[in-house]
């Protein structure tokens, strides 16, 4: 792996990425939107270098986590950032979310998380880097890979977050309820108000009753000046970095 390093997350932890294992905004956004609270168990599906655990557990560390990925250098970087903090609610699981069975408990979890690959499979430009293809294109998962899997895995009631870009709204909520979870809060995010959206975050319930989407008032990146909005310098606290995307 090329160019290692660590990178503040803010509350003192640190995060080892690299040139293909990283983060950028909408992992923090989704971290945020997801935020467990009190004393629940957790999933991450492809949790890359395990930037969203990490953040839940800067906010609460009375969560039971489990990071799961199908690339072993993303789950190398993770365990050690997992070391590195003296992290011992979090357990990395080198893993093909297609096939928990036997790995993770069903029926088990408060919440799963994904941030998905964004691009369909075969569709765009693809990139040659193996890691960085896994990531933006569907080539080891699809949207219903991923919402089986965290259907299997939450209790009645568990919450399911997940983000993806505007145009590919229909298929989540879709695959959402094919798999028995019910889309219940929907946020839009734009960079600026004169731009469209670029991200939705979604929120559904394992087994909820159909009908009554909450849609909150849409996050804004920026104010008017061009400088981050007051909500999105809430987000990041203390986490400072130049890797936004």
């Amino acid at each position: 792996m090329n160019n290692i390093h660590l990178e503040p997350l803010g509350g003192g932890l640190e995060i080892y990425v690299s040139e293909s294992y990283r983060f950028s905004t909408d992992t923090i956004l989704l971290a945020n939107f997801s935020q467990p609270k009190g004393r629940k168990k957790c999933v991450d599906l492809g949790t890359g270098c395990g930037t969203i655990p990490l953040i839940w557990l800067r906010e609460n560390k009375q969560l039971e986590i489990a990071a799961v990925d199908i690339q072993e250098n993303a789950c190398k970087l993770a365990q050690d950032s997992i070391s590195r903090n003296g992290l011992i609610q979090m357990t990395v699981y080198n893993a093909d979310l297609k096939e928990l069975k036997g790995v993770l408990p069903f029926g088990y979890y408060d919440l799963v998380a994904c941030n998905p690959p964004y691009k369909l499979g075969g569709s765009g430009i693809r990139n040659p880097e193996s890691a960085k293809l896994i990531a933006r294109h569907e080539t080891e998962c699809t949207l219903d890979n991923i919402c089986e899997s965290a259907s299997r895995l939450l209790q009645f009631g568990g919450r399911f977050c997940i983000c993806q870009r505007p145009e590919r709204l229909a298929d989540v909520m879709e695959a959402m309820r094919k798999f028995s979870i019910e889309p219940k809060v929907l946020r839009l995010v734009q960079q600026r108000r004169s731009k469209a959206p670029k991200l939705f975050l979604l929120e559904g319930r394992k087994g909820g009753n159909q009908g009554f989407l909450n849609v909150l008032p849409t996050l804004f990146i920026e104010d008017e000046s061009g400088g981050f909005s007051e909500e999105m310098l809430q987000i990041y606290g203390d986490y400072k970095s130049n890797h936004m995307e």
